[in-house]
């Protein structure tokens, strides 16, 4: 089994951008973790700031993967782009957010790209991408 991790614009900075609401852990430290949790699955990871770029990426993978975990950042909330991207994909994609969007600004209550994915989860830290992994793998079982 293979899944994608993709994030979006600024997730390079975890660690260091606002640590009070992202934490101060970089993603690039907790993947060795999230990894280990999930021995029988290639997990790969992909982080980009530039939108067609994560489009290529869905693209890319969409058709032969098993699922894309996917952290659009602020393109959450502007990009019908990507929504209509993940829409022709033949793989499950779960949206994670590391904050609990709907506690923050008004304009990060509304996505874009929460009706084309399989779920969502938001708020949960860095666990948000163990959650989604999860959710793929409990949507993979029940299909048989």
């Amino acid at each position: 089994m293979k899944i994608q991790i993709i994030n979006g614009p600024n997730l390079n900075l975890l660690g260091v951008r606002e640590p009070g609401i992202y934490g101060s852990n970089s993603f690039e430290s907790y993947l060795p973790k999230l990894k280990a949790k999930f021995p029988d699955i290639e997990i790969e990871y992909f982080q980009s700031n530039i939108e067609g770029e994560l489009i290529n990426k869905l693209q890319e993978i969409g058709f032969s993967y098993d699922g894309v975990v996917l952290n659009a950042g602020a393109y959450t909330h502007t990009s019908i782009a990507l929504q209509d991207c993940i829409r022709s994909l033949k793989c499950p994609c779960v949206e994670v957010h590391i904050s609990n969007v709907h506690k923050r600004e008004e304009f990060r209550h509304h996505s874009y790209i929460s009706c084309a994915c399989l779920g969502v989860i938001c708020g949960f830290g860095l666990a948000s991408y163990e959650l989604a992994i999860s959710g793929i793998l409990a949507q993979k079982e029940t299909e048989g």
